[in-house]
């Protein structure tokens, strides 16, 4: 056969890079011939704690069904979740991860004739979902590494459908004010989809959260997504949802596969949510172990972005190489030079003694 099949696809889809996901523990054991449990993890944001008791007892009994399949719609997590925020249970839109959910959002409102606005730095899902649709992506600078809101604004053209926003974002940690958020949702015309990924905001201070819940009365092209991922420790387990406008709901679950969250993920969630003391557990030993890092890192004479989610980016010059030199350590942190960071390592905050061991082999790596 002389074709190349590859090329039967459209040209967008042909020039997308995929996500690189952080290395798995088990492929660093097998390449270096090291002991799995010396391994430290410190690239894919999860959570430490692992899960809480009650969620654990609610994956153990959803076990005996896993041969039926999951309710489609997720009644008993909608529910939970309309209670939790003051929502119709018809403004929640559910996903295999909060991943699923963005996705969910472009398949919903961009195309080929149409743009999304993101900003420079921004999570790399937002460039991804707009190029699969053959959608034209407007990438605004970044100012000291954070969301230029303003520029963001102003960048909205008469194609634009979607403006993306991460709050904190990843992989930077910036956070933008309540503040400037809501002036931007004034300022964008309605047509434009505004969603604001709120995957780590377990992880703010009470005063430093957004009431974005409650803009959603006022503005019915707000997209608010969460994940279960983080604070709640369920990355493996996939499933994360979305806040929104009912009739914006209704078009997102139009493009939804039917049974996008399994049994056992809608089973975890809704029993996590529960769980305000396992939550609260997370983010007050994030807290430590954040001021644990920035302590190690100043103490190494390093420059790093002030962060707010569960992970922090440091400059450390020659990253890809100090990112060998760790793995070779054991460590697995996150190079960023996709996010154009090339100078820099992302870090999850993990126990005390994982910080301690990436410290130290952070500090023989960079005399190295």
């Amino acid at each position: 056969m002389n074709m190349d099949l590859c090329e039967l696809s459209p040209a967008y889809v042909r020039s997308i890079a995929p996500y690189q996901p952080g290395k798995p523990i088990s492929e660093l054991a097998r390449e270096m011939g090291l002991e799995e449990k010396a391994i430290v993890k410190l690239a894919s944001n999860e959570n430490p704690l692992g899960i809480g008791p009650r969620t654990r007892a609610a994956i153990d009994a959803s076990l005996a069904e896993i041969a039926r399949y999951p309710d489609g719609n997720g009644y008993e997590l909608k529910l939970a979740l309309a209670r939790r925020h003051g929502v119709d249970m018809a403004s929640i839109v559910l996903g295999n991860g909060s991943n699923d959910v963005l996705e969910l959002v472009s398949l919903a409102f961009l195309g080929p004739e149409r743009a999304a606005v993101y900003s420079q730095h921004a999570f790399a899902v937002y460039p991804l979902a707009t190029q699969a649709r053959g959608a034209r992506s407007i990438a605004v600078p970044a100012r000291a590494y954070a969301h230029d809101l303003e520029a963001m604004a102003k960048a909205v053209d008469d194609a634009t459908y979607v403006l993306w926003i991460a709050n904190p974002n990843n992989p930077t940690g910036t956070l933008a004010p309540a503040d400037e958020l809501e002036a931007l949702l004034r300022r964008v015309p309605e047509r434009v989809i505004v969603v604001i990924d709120e995957a780590y905001n377990e992880y703010l201070r009470p005063d430093l959260k957004s009431p974005s819940v409650k803009w959603l009365k006022r503005h019915p092209n707000l997209v608010i997504t969460r994940t279960f991922s983080k604070a709640y420790g369920l990355a493996g387990l996939r499933v994360g949802y979305a806040l929104a406008h009912p009739s914006v709901a209704d078009v997102m679950n139009r493009v939804r596969q039917p049974f996008n969250v399994n049994s056992v993920a809608l089973a975890a969630a809704t029993a996590a949510l529960d769980d305000m003391e396992f939550v609260a557990r997370s983010y007050a030993e994030n807290l430590q172990g954040m001021k644990q890092l920035e302590e190690g890192a100043r103490g190494l004479g390093l420059e790093y972005i002030v962060s707010y989610g569960n992970f922090i980016t440091i400059r450390v010059g020659k990253a890809a190489e100090v990112y060998k030199r760790l793995l070779r350590r054991g460590v697995i942190v996150r190079p960023v030079a996709n996010y154009g960071l090339p100078e820099h390592l992302r870090v999850t905050v993990g126990t005390a003694a994982e910080n301690d061991k990436f410290l130290a082999a952070l500090a023989a790596s960079l005399r190295e």
